[in-house]
C-alpha cells in the first residue's frame, strides 16, 4: 500500500488533498482547526530549512562559476541580463498583485493566529545597514534573510578568488589554505546537495499538511479562499506569459535578432520537460541539447551559460515570490512600504539564486520572504495546494530565460550558428 502510495506522482498527490481537503473542511466546518496541526508540523518543516538552503545554496551557486577570470566577456554579459531580466519579473509580479489584488475579499478575521505585528518602516539608510551581516551566527539564528544573502554572496565570492589564485600561480599548488579553498567549495557543492534531498523529503509531506490546512482554512474562510486561490493561479499564468511574450522575445528580436519561431521550435523538448517535471535541475540535460544542436550555440558558451543560468536565473520564480507576497499581504491586512517592495525585490530576485531547482524548493524562499516583510507564514497554507501547478509554469519560464540568455550571450560574441538556428523553423 505504502509503495503504490509514492508511486503516484507528487504533484498528483498534493492537488488530490486539496480537493479531499477543502471538500472536508466545508462539511466539517469551524471544527476543522482540529487537525491543524498537521499542517503546522509542516510549515515548521519549511522554516527549518530556510537558513541552510539559502546558505549552502547560494555559496554553491556563486562558486560554481568556477573563477573570477570565467567572469570576463561571457559571464558578465550573462549575469548583467540575469539581474536585469529578474527584476523585470519581480516587479511584474508585483504590479499584478497591486493591479489585481487576488487576496482582496477573504475574511481571515476567524483565523486564530494571535497578533500579526506591524512591519518595520525603515530610512534607506537603515535598510542598507540592516543588509550588514555584522555577526552571520545572529543572522541565521533570527533568519534574517537579507544579510545572509550578503553573508553567502561574500562567501562564495571568497571562494572564486581563492580558486583563481589556485590556477594563476602554479606555487600555489602548495599553499595548504588555497588546496582548502577549493575543498570548502566541493563542502558546500555537497551541502546544497544534501539540503536539496532534505527539501525532497520535506515536499513528500505536502500532501498531508495541505489536506490539514486547506480544510482548517475552508472550514474556517468559506469558498472564499478557493476564488482566491484561483485568481492567484491565474496571474501566476498571465505573469509567466507575459515574460515569455513581451520580455524574452523582445530580448530575442532586438538584442539577439534571431529567429522567434525558430528559437522556440528549437527549444519546445526543453520546454515540455519542464513544464512536467517542474525541475530546472532535471532538464538541464536537454536545455544545453537544444541550445547546442538546435540553436546553433557553441558548446563552451551553452554549457557554461546555462548550467549558470539553471542555478541563479529564476524569472518565473522572482516573478511568483513578488505575486505571492502581495497574496499573502492582502489576505492578512498586512500594510506594505515602498522599502518594503524594494525588500521584495531584492530577495526575489537574489533569493532566486537558493530556490534550488527542484519541485517545491519555491515554498521555503516564499517562507523566507514572507519573514522579512512581516506577512505571517500561514499565507503558505493557501499557497502550498496549488504550488506544484504553479511551479510548473514557472520552470518552463525559467528554462526559457536560461535559453534566451545564452543565444543572446551568443549572439553578441558571434559564436551561434545562424543558418543552424533557422533551420530549426522547419523541426
Amino acid at each position: 500500500m505504502l509503495k503504490k502510495w509514492f508511486e503516484i506522482p507528487l504533484w498528483k498527490r498534493v492537488v488530490g488533498a486539496l480537493i479531499l481537503g477543502g471538500i472536508t473542511g466545508y462539511i466539517w466546518g469551524p471544527g476543522a482547526e482540529s487537525i491543524k496541526i498537521i499542517g503546522d508540523i509542516f510549515i515548521d518543516f519549511i522554516k527549518m530549512l530556510i537558513v541552510p538552503l539559502i546558505f549552502f545554496s547560494v555559496v554553491s551557486g556563486v562558486a560554481s562559476i568556477g573563477n573570477v577570470g570565467r567572469l570576463g566577456s561571457v559571464g558578465w554579459r550573462a549575469i548583467l541580463l540575469f539581474v536585469i531580466t529578474g527584476q523585470v519579473a519581480v516587479w511584474l509580479g508585483l504590479a499584478l498583485g497591486t493591479w489585481f489584488e487576488p487576496g482582496i475579499g477573504v475574511d481571515t478575521s476567524g483565523l486564530e493566529m494571535g497578533d500579526i505585528p506591524d512591519p518595520a518602516q525603515p530610512t534607506w539608510q537603515e535598510m542598507i545597514r540592516s543588509m550588514i551581516p555584522v555577526s552571520p551566527v545572529d543572522v541565521m539564528a533570527k533568519v534574517q534573510v537579507l544579510p545572509l544573502i550578503v553573508f553567502s554572496l561574500l562567501v562564495g565570492i571568497g571562494i572564486l578568488l581563492a580558486r583563481g589564485d589556485v590556477e594563476d600561480d602554479d606555487e600555489a599548488e602548495t599553499d595548504s589554505g588555497v588546496r582548502g579553498a577549493a575543498m570548502i567549495a566541493k563542502a558546500f557543492d555537497g551541502g546544497a546537495l544534501i539540503f536539496q534531498k532534505i527539501t525532497i523529503l520535506v515536499m513528500e509531506l505536502t500532501p498531508f499538511g495541505v489536506f490539514a490546512l486547506i480544510a482548517w482554512v475552508v472550514g474556517t474562510l468559506g469558498l472564499d479562499a478557493v476564488y482566491a486561490l484561483a485568481k492567484l493561479v491565474g496571474m501566476n499564468y498571465l505573469g509567466c506569459l507575459l515574460i515569455i511574450g513581451v520580455m524574452y522575445v523582445g530580448i530575442l528580436a532586438f538584442l539577439a535578432r534571431v529567429s522567434i519561431i525558430g528559437f522556440f521550435r528549437g527549444m519546445i523538448d526543453a520546454i515540455a520537460v519542464a513544464y512536467s517535471t517542474a525541475s530546472s535541475s532535471a532538464t538541464l540535460p536537454v536545455t544545453l541539447r537544444c541550445t547546442q544542436r538546435n540553436l546553433g550555440i557553441s558548446k563552451p558558451t551553452s554549457s557554461f551559460v546555462v548550467s549558470l543560468g539553471s542555478t541563479i536565473n529564476m524569472d518565473g520564480t522572482a516573478m511568483y515570490l513578488g505575486l505571492a507576497t502581495l497574496f499573502g499581504a492582502q489576505m492578512f491586512g498586512v500594510d506594505l512600504s515602498m522599502t518594503d517592495y524594494v525588500t521584495i525585490a531584492i530577495l526575489a530576485t537574489v533569493g532566486s539564486i537558493g530556490a534550488a531547482g527542484i519541485p517545491g524548493a519555491g515554498l521555503v524562499m516564499m517562507g523566507a520572504v514572507f519573514a522579512a516583510v512581516g506577512v505571517p507564514l500561514e499565507a503558505i497554507a493557501f499557497i502550498a495546494g496549488v504550488d506544484r501547478i504553479m511551479d510548473m509554469m514557472r520552470t518552463a519560464t525559467n528554462v526559457t530565460g536560461d535559453a534566451t540568455v545564452t543565444v543572446t550571450t551568443a549572439s553578441m560574441l558571434g559564436e551561434i550558428d545562424r543558418e543552424e538556428l533557422r533551420s530549426a523553423d522547419d523541426i
